[in-house]
Formats: C-alpha cells, structure tokens, sequence
C-alpha cells in the first residue's frame, strides 16, 4: 500500500518540475559557479515540499475557487521575471562580466531572495505544484496519501541537488567567458520567454 502510491508521486512530481524553468536556471548558474549549492538545492525542495504538503491537504480547491489571488501572483511574478531575464541579457551582452573572477560571488542573502522570489513569485508552482498534484493525490486517503506527498516531495529534493552539484561537471567548459555568455543569453530567453506565456495566460483568462 505504500509503494504504490510513492512510486506515482515521484513520478508525477518528476515529471513536473524536471522542465527547464526559472528556478531551475538559477539553480544550474549557481551550481556551474559553485555558490550556496546546498542552501539553495534545500530552499527549493523545501519549498516544493511545503507546496505539496499543501496541495495534498486541499489549499488547491481554495486557489481555484479565489482566482484573483492567483492572478496577483502572477502580475508580480511577470514583472520579476523580466528584471532578472533583463539581468541576465546585460551579463550576456558584456563579456568582461562573464568572468568568474571579475564577477564576485553573489551575497548569501540575494542568491536566497532571489530563489524565493524565483519560487513563489511563479504562479506554475501553485498551477502545479499546488492543484495538480494535490488533485492527484484524490484517490488516496491516509498512509497511501502521506506516501504520495512524500514521493512527490522526494523528487524535488533528488532533482534539485543532483542539478546544483551535478552543474560542477560543467565547470571546465565554463573557464572561457563565451560559455558564460552562452548560458545567461539562455537564461534572459527562458526569463522573458515565461513572462511573456504567463501575460499571455493571464490575459486570456
């Protein structure tokens, strides 16, 4: 009985949050330039984890039947996402900034402010995370239910790390400031690209 039910939630949570997102970038950028790796990986799947736990208790059917506070989300997460994808179209376009050595390392408090902004500013985190997966988790009740939160919640925390550290296999390419170039003009597109379908989102809604 407890299998089962975990083995779905894995899946489900993998399948998820496996695409390439917001999050995720700056999650692969801090892990290439090896900065709050574990603090980082550990505020997103505890995050992922209280979203989950969350949904699984029923916070889904209350998102959905109060639009507008998804919709409030969503304005500010757009208006962050465009000032980090602008961040990012800035490092790309000077190359001088690429450099490791010249670019410090990013404070502490910043890199978590901004994974917290990256992370609850994205109304996909509650689209998903919340109502998705909390929807899913219907079929089951007690002992099955908690297995399908914690298989769900156990994806998260596997994927996150294995990107941070993972990212260190990528730091020899990263010595030359055109690979650094290279990821932040994709980090801006992925940035701007996700502002401009949640506007497009929130416009037709």
């Amino acid at each position: 009985m407890f299998f089962s039910p975990f083995l779905s939630g894995l899946l489900i949570g993998g399948g998820l949050i496996v695409a390439i997102g917001a999050q995720n970038a700056f999650v692969l950028r801090q892990g290439i330039r090896r900065e709050h790796v574990f603090v980082l990986a550990l505020i997103c799947s505890l995050s992922d984890a209280l979203l989950i736990m969350l949904g699984v208790a029923g916070l889904g059917a209350l998102i959905e039947r109060f639009p507008a506070l998804l919709a409030g989300v969503t304005l500010f997460g757009i208006g962050f996402l465009i000032w980090y994808g602008w961040l990012a179209a800035r490092r790309a376009t000077h190359p001088q900034a690429m450099r490791i050595a010249n670019d410090g390392p990013v404070p502490l408090g910043e890199a978590i402010t901004t994974c917290l902004a990256l992370t609850f500013l994205n109304p996909h985190v509650y689209l998903d995370t919340v109502i998705l997966v909390g929807s899913l988790a219907a079929p089951y009740s007690g002992t099955a239910r908690v297995a399908y939160a914690l298989g769900a919640m156990a994806a998260s925390f596997a994927w996150f790390f294995s990107l941070g550290y993972g990212a260190r296999v990528l730091t020899p390419l990263f010595g030359r400031p055109i690979a650094w170039r290279i990821l932040d003009a994709f980090i801006a597109v992925i940035m701007l690209a996700i502002a401009g379908k949640l506007g497009l989102w929130l416009l037709g809604r």
